[in-house]
């Protein structure tokens, strides 16, 4: 265990160390993109020294990608490994039903992806990103350079006809420019305070022209390791809402005319 980490990026590195065991020889690996996903890398890469692990990853950005290099991992395309077997990722809320927000390091679009194209998708994070109702971080929007103005108008009359009264939206900059995605695209973040129907509102903001994809990340994970500042580690699994002995959540709301409704 790395020496002098603070209590956060302890309960960090511990849940990265739990799940980097799940990883076993012959594997394909989505690798995540964030401050917890490179304590995974650094994991593995220990692992692949120490061990002689192989594996093959397909990271979620450029930074990943970089990372695992470094370490000695074996880095493949999407479409070199056409299917995983795992994706390991961390995640910026997650919820009781494992609904995350994700998109705080600007690679939501391509995590998406990756875990969509897996078996199974581990998150892996700190206690803090638990929460009863997913929205205190801001939800981020990656949308295309062309007319993001106009995207930018249209997602605000969006969330006003949905009820979000006091929602902001902002580009996402860095330092003095606009944060420019793997894609060459931008990020708008939704600060909204609390999403009410995250399954409707994901829906709905996919459908304004400009849009590529949001940061809710629904039905996708499978499996939450929740590293403590005391160093202990909780693994849990989604559990369906039939085995909880609940009907699954249904959207009443008419979004097709809300988003109809929406104009300059």
């Amino acid at each position: 265990m790395p020496e002098n980490l603070s209590p956060v990026e302890l309960a960090k590195y511990v849940a990265a160390e739990r799940a980097s065991r799940m990883v076993e020889d012959g594997m394909k690996v989505g690798l995540g993109t964030g401050s917890t996903a490179a304590w995974l890398v650094k994991c593995l890469g220990e692992r692949v020294r120490r061990e002689n692990l192989r594996f093959t990853s397909v990271p979620t950005s450029t930074r990943t990608a970089n990372l695992a290099r470094e370490a000695g991992i074996r880095v493949v395309t999407l479409e070199e490994a056409r299917w995983l077997d795992l994706t390991i990722d961390g995640a910026d809320e997650f919820d009781p039903d494992f609904t995350l927000i994700k998109g705080g390091g600007g690679a939501h679009l391509q995590e998406k992806i990756v875990a969509t194209a897996s078996d199974r998708m581990v998150v892996i994070t700190d206690a803090s990103k638990r929460v009863e109702r997913l929205g205190a971080f801001p939800l981020p929007l990656e949308v295309i350079t062309f007319g993001w103005q106009v995207t930018k108008v249209l997602v605000e009359e969006l969330l006003s006809g949905l009820g979000y009264r006091d929602a902001s939206v902002t580009m996402r900059m860095n330092a003095d420019a606009a944060f420019v995605t793997d894609e060459g695209n931008r990020i708008l973040d939704l600060h909204l305070g609390e999403i009410h129907r995250p399954r409707e509102l994901s829906m709905v903001l996919n459908q304004i022209p400009g849009v590529v994809e949001n940061g809710l990340f629904i039905d996708i994970c499978d499996t939450v390791v929740v590293g403590h500042q005391d160093g202990s580690v909780l693994v849990e699994d989604a559990v369906a809402p039939a085995a909880r002995g609940e009907e699954p959540a249904q959207d009443t709301d008419d979004s097709d005319n809300i988003f109809r409704d929406t104009s300059l």
